[in-house]
């Protein structure tokens, strides 16, 4: 530290202080204010960025809220629609039932008329042919009693005993 101050020249440190200040004068006139200017802007798209960065955050976050409202509302749809074509094949097996039963139930009563119808035919036949044979029977029945004279006046004697007592 001697040698700094036994070497010192008074002359010399003047000329280098207004060399610095003609420097510190050059510098604040030409290069300060874009030196400035660059920092601002750089300050200026470092804090562009950073709020597009948010801005990008908070979209995707509304994005993200959008997607799992939209995925829900799909749930939902789902589960509705679901639930109507529950419905739907419930409503359908039970039109298909009821109709079975209103089809049965219309085969069975033409069965029934049919039966019936049947089998008034029958007994009509039936009557027919009794009433066929007891004519044939009676017919037999009265030639042979007619055959004789005798006989028929003993029938004729009862029939009118029992015309008298009815």
């Amino acid at each position: 530290m001697d040698k700094l101050i036994n070497d010192f020249s008074p002359g010399l440190f003047v000329v280098q202080t207004i060399l610095l200040l003609l420097l510190i004068l050059l510098m604040v006139k030409f290069a300060w204010k874009p030196i400035l200017n660059s920092l601002n802007e750089r300050e200026e798209g470092i804090q562009g960025a950073l709020d597009a960065a948010e801005k990008a955050k908070r979209e995707m976050a509304n994005l993200q809220a959008d997607n799992q409202k939209l995925l829900q509302e799909a749930r939902l749809e789902r589960e509705t629609m679901l639930k109507e074509a529950r419905e739907l094949k419930s409503k359908m097996i039970a039109d298909a039932e009821a109709e079975a039963k209103t089809q049965a139930n219309k085969m069975i009563a033409q069965a029934q008329e049919a039966i019936t119808s049947e089998k008034k035919a029958a007994m009509a036949e039936l009557k027919s042919n009794v009433a066929g044979l007891s004519l044939e029977i009676a017919e037999k029945v009265v030639r042979n009693e007619l055959s004789d004279k005798n006989k028929q006046l003993k029938l004729v004697e009862e029939m009118l005993g029992e015309a008298t007592l009815n």
